[in-house]
């Protein structure tokens, strides 16, 4: 007969302790960001700094970073039908979804600015992205097209009338119900399709005009309409006298649905909490926003918007991924020592630190440019139509490199799905796709310069308040001069590059400490750099750098 032997207590059977392993970062406050604070008060917001450090600590405590973890893997579906056979072209979202909306809403960073009276309330609310987006990236969509359609609509003064004060309104309803029966509304866009993509001239969707002035029906199919439970839609379309600009409901207001047919939600490589579909449009109803054939022009303000959001995004899952590579890098220890302790990871954090730190910077400036332009300053117009393209170029370029790198901080531990850095990886690429493409910025900016020459005047104003402050950042100020008269389609992205570097380091150079904006001159400009992050050279000074992005608050 075999013995069996007695039972050890459980923890006997253990096969091992878990030791050096970073604790989880949830709670930290999303706002501890001197470089975010500071600009906040140089940009004229500093009146929200109480609510901004307020909803830092929301978006870095537990429940929320639960709620953008859950917001991913529970994606949103479609239902093109009720259970009787209705079609209805509903999406379905789970719960976190809504919460992670409703704060948002809430917290102004959808439509509110327009309706604050406050100077800097855009700043306001740019600021409040940076910090609240540490939750997660994609209902930062439906939020940006909200904001952004507030000045399109106002081509519309009748339209805008009725729908401006629900689209900045502070109230979420996720409902499809009567526009005008609602607290508060959100609105989409679909301009794009599928022969065109971002040359929105070769549209095919055809207007036609109905017997009531203003009121149009559509017939044709969007590629790319993000957020298609919103309730009403900037909609481009061929008019009888071109391509023009609709505003399209989800709901009529007679409570009938309009014909809003959802083929299938698009199965993305990452954003994957925000729903993007291809909806058909089939006598659809839709109302006129500006004159027919000025539908560019009617939505071109709104683009200012939107891409100004692609670079706040950005700049924000820059810093969201370097806090987490200095969080782990503070807990876990490799030959001997904290990794956070060792020269060469010292050096990576502090290389990407800089990086952080002139996105978020230059996001702030140009949130200050958009505030002061909504509110008649004429000087900034200009500077901000130029220095928006190419903040949106450069930043969003500098993101998937950047969280990359980020990602490589924490090893095997950041390439598994629950660290959340593969999540900020596939999301890093959109931000330079949505809004235009690098080549479509850089074609723009190419053409501000050439239609718009107080947009270089305006550069080279801003470039002239660092003037004397640096010998490299002078030196490439003036060989931007040179460039920008001779550049070509070949020579754009070479062109809108330096510009922005020019830019982010005349900013640097005036507002952050002199060991960072030392350091961005010596590497951006200067050339004494790898081309990889990490290849800062001997003799920066790595402990100021990192003590500023990334206090010990231990």
């Amino acid at each position: 007969m075999v013995s069996i032997p007695a039972q050890s207590p459980p923890q006997q059977y253990a096969t091992h302790d878990v030791i050096n392993q970073a604790p989880p970062l949830a709670p930290y406050d999303a706002s501890d960001d001197r470089a975010l604070l500071e600009g906040l008060r140089r940009e004229g917001a500093g009146w929200a700094e109480d609510g901004i450090r307020q909803l830092g600590l929301r978006a870095g405590g537990e429940e929320a970073q639960e709620w953008g973890e859950q917001a991913n893997r529970h994606e949103p579906e479609l239902r093109t039908h009720d259970r009787y056979g209705h079609r209805i072209d509903e999406v379905e979202f789970h719960p976190s979804w809504h919460h992670l909306m409703r704060t948002a809403v809430a917290e102004g960073l959808a439509g509110a600015p327009w309706a604050d009276d406050r100077s800097g309330a855009h700043v306001a609310r740019t600021a409040g992205g940076l910090v609240w987006g540490h939750t997660e990236a994609g209902h930062g969509c439906p939020t940006s097209m909200t904001y952004a359609a507030v000045p399109a609509l106002r081509a519309q003064p009748d339209l805008a009338k009725v729908y401006e004060p629900l689209l900045t309104s502070r109230a979420y309803d996720p409902e499809l119900r009567v526009p005008t029966e609602k607290p508060g509304l959100l609105a989409g866009m679909g301009m794009t399709e599928k022969q065109g993509g971002s040359d929105v001239r070769t549209n095919t969707t055809l207007a036609t005009p109905t017997g009531e002035p203003g009121v149009y029906t559509l017939r044709g199919h969007k590629w790319f309409t993000s957020a298609p439970m919103c309730d009403v839609f900037l909609v481009l379309a061929q008019a009888p006298g071109g391509l023009s600009c609709f505003l399209v409901p989800r709901i009529l207001p007679d409570g009938s649905r309009n014909t809003f047919r959802i083929q299938r939600l698009k199965d993305k490589l990452g954003n994957r909490s925000n729903a993007s579909s291809e909806p058909e449009f089939d006598r659809t109803v839709a109302w006129l926003v500006g004159p027919e054939g000025r539908g560019v022009k009617t939505i071109i303000e709104m683009v200012n918007c939107t891409r100004l959001d692609c670079v706040m995004s950005s700049a924000t899952l820059m810093r969201k991924t370097l806090v987490e590579a200095g969080h782990h890098a503070r807990h876990r220890s490799a030959f001997g020592a904290r990794l956070f302790d060792q020269p060469l990871m010292r050096n990576v954090l502090a290389d990407l630190a800089l990086e952080s730190e002139a996105a978020t910077t230059l996001t702030l400036r140009l949130a200050g440019a958009a505030d002061r332009a909504v509110r008649g300053d004429a000087g900034e117009r200009p500077f901000r139509r130029i220095a928006t393209a190419v903040g949106k170029y450069w930043v969003t370029k500098r993101g998937p490199a950047f969280t990359a790198e980020a990602l490589e901080c924490l090893g095997g531990n950041g390439y598994v799905e629950e660290s959340g850095m593969p999540r900020h990886y596939r999301e890093a690429p959109l931000l330079s796709i949505w809004e235009g493409s690098g080549n479509v910025n850089a074609l723009d900016v190419l053409r501000a310069l050439g239609r718009e020459p107080d947009t270089a005047e305006a550069l080279f104003a801003e470039l002239a308040l660092a003037r004397g402050a640096d010998a490299r950042l002078d030196t490439a100020v003036a060989g931007l001069k040179d460039q920008l008269a001779e550049t070509d389609q070949v020579g754009a992205r070479r062109m809108v590059e330096r510009t922005a570097l020019a830019l982010q380091a005349s900013l640097l150079v005036r507002h952050a400490p002199h060991a960072v904006a030392d350091a961005f001159c010596a590497t951006r400009l200067g050339g004494d750099w790898g081309h990889a992050f990490g290849t800062l050279p001997a003799g920066t000074d790595l402990d100021a750098i990192l003590e500023r992005a990334l206090p010990d608050r231990d």
